[in-house]
């Protein structure tokens, strides 16, 4: 705040120095104005010709300053002088031009080497041409109006000295009082523990700080979702990875105490087993994990081909539902169907779809994956003729590490999790359900569907008509 004050101050004094100039001079030249006024009541004519009585007296008068000097003359049309003092100079133009008999005028001049302010007016019979005009002017140094503006500029620079020092003082009380709520903020957030991810209480900040306030609040929101998000995935890990090790140890300990070939043989293929499940599990747990971590973060959506999606994820599968004898099909729903999606986080979400259909059907099954679309939705089902489910189990099966009952089929209950996590972030809705035949009646498996909110590219801008168009003449040359 003190740098624009200092910088503002030397304006100020250049501006009050010329304001007091201006209120200076004006008195002085309205004394002027009654002493060439006087002046020229003194001047007449005599068939045509001047005559100036202005007695000693009265010139003596006209002279008594004490601080400035005073000049006067009488000129006659062509500067000739009629009566008063020689040193006053006389105007640039013998002949006015714009000037009216009368009327008083003024204008700065310089005599005997000082500075003189003039103030001048014509005298003149009725009718008489301008060439006959006679000049009256009184001259005057300008010490008297010196002194009274310096004087005006030293109060005023005065009272600066006093008040700008103190504006220096009062701002920075204001500015201490004002920053002091900010002070404590910054105190209460510098006292906080690492893990205190508690919002700061609203009533007790200023209203200036609210926003800045809401804006810390959210971020540690955002902060302690993020660090949920990670205690709830490494305690699930956790859970679920200590079942398949301690099976490993187990294993592995049976053996290490085997002497028959053929019964360690089936101890590692047990092993080899576990390690597969574990391995699967574990890329489950990360696949869940950074379905989630993308809910907390912005991620970008671009325009994707969701029949082109599908079928390359489809192609994946066909050896494995081969090797498991199961008739893997995909039913294309047609070119155009667009919707806003990550295709990494969507091909994990077919995975899920076509590997949890491929558990749950029998060799001989079918598995059939279609994209369908109208105006406003795009979806994907993925159908089987497994083991089906029921209405109960299907309201629970996409929360984590669910598992109906029963099944016999292994798996770790994160692959419709994860769906549910990757299709909210998508803005769709994931369901699971009994399949039913075209009659409503029910059908043997179940089926899945994913239904996207659908992307409509903006047209192309239409070319002109030929009645739009209109030809531009070329210049010749």
């Amino acid at each position: 705040m003190l740098a624009p004050l200092l910088f503002v101050w030397p304006i100020s004094i250049a501006i009050t120095h010329y304001i007091a100039y201006s209120v200076a001079g004006f008195p002085y030249d309205q004394s002027l104005r009654e002493q060439a006024t006087a002046i020229g009541r003194k001047v007449s004519f005599e068939n045509g010709k001047p005559r100036v009585a202005f007695p000693g007296p009265a010139r003596a008068m006209l002279r008594a300053d004490e601080l400035d000097s005073v000049y006067f003359h009488v000129l006659a049309p062509d500067h000739k002088l009629i009566a008063g003092d020689s040193e006053l100079p006389p105007p640039a133009l013998a002949t006015p031009v714009e000037e009216e008999v009368g009327e008083v005028y003024f204008r700065d001049a310089e005599a005997d080497g000082r500075d003189i302010r003039v103030a001048y007016l014509y005298v003149a019979e009725p009718g008489m041409p301008r060439e006959r005009w006679l000049l009256v002017e009184v001259g005057e140094t300008l010490e008297k109006r010196a002194q009274l503006a310096n004087k005006i500029i030293a109060s005023v620079i005065v009272s600066q000295f006093i008040i700008i020092p103190l504006a220096v003082v009062l701002v920075w009380f204001g500015l201490s009082q004002g920053l002091r709520p900010l002070t404590r903020l910054r105190e209460r957030i510098e006292s906080r523990s690492e893990g205190d991810l508690a919002p700061i209480a609203a009533p007790r900040v200023p209203e200036e700080l609210q926003p800045l306030t809401d804006a810390f609040n959210a971020m540690i929101d955002r902060l302690r979702q993020n660090m949920e998000v990670q205690r709830r995935f490494v305690a699930d890990a956790a859970h679920q990875l200590r079942t398949p090790l301690t099976g490993l140890k187990t294993q592995a300990q049976f053996a290490m105490r085997e002497s028959d070939p053929q019964a360690l043989r089936h101890a590692l293929q047990q092993i080899a087993t576990s390690v597969d499940r574990a391995s699967h599990l574990v890329d489950q747990l990360l696949s869940l994990a950074r379905a989630e971590g993308s809910e907390n973060t912005q991620q970008t959506l671009s325009p994707l081909d969701l029949d082109q999606q599908v079928r390359a994820v489809v192609e994946d599968w066909v050896m494995l539902a081969i090797d498991r004898q199961i008739d893997l099909g995909f039913e294309s729903g047609g070119p155009g169907i667009t919707i806003l999606g990550n295709a990494f986080l969507l091909r994990e979400l077919i995975n899920n779809l076509i590997d949890n259909a491929l558990r749950y059907t029998p060799a001989g099954g079918r598995v059939t994956c279609r994209v369908l679309a109208d105006d406003e939705s795009a979806r994907i089902e993925v159908e089987d003729s497994g083991i089906g489910i029921s209405e109960q189990d299907a309201a629970h099966v996409f929360d984590r590490f669910y598992r109906v009952e029963g099944t016999g089929i292994d798996g770790s209950g994160l692959g419709l999790a994860i769906v549910r996590e990757i299709a909210d972030l998508h803005d769709a809705s994931a369901s699971l359900g009994p399949n039913r035949a075209a009659d409503g009646s029910p059908a043997r498996g179940a089926v899945a569907r994913v239904v996207f909110p659908r992307h409509r590219p903006a047209p192309p801008p239409e070319a002109p008509s030929p009645q739009q168009q209109r030809s531009i003449p070329l210049p010749l040359a």
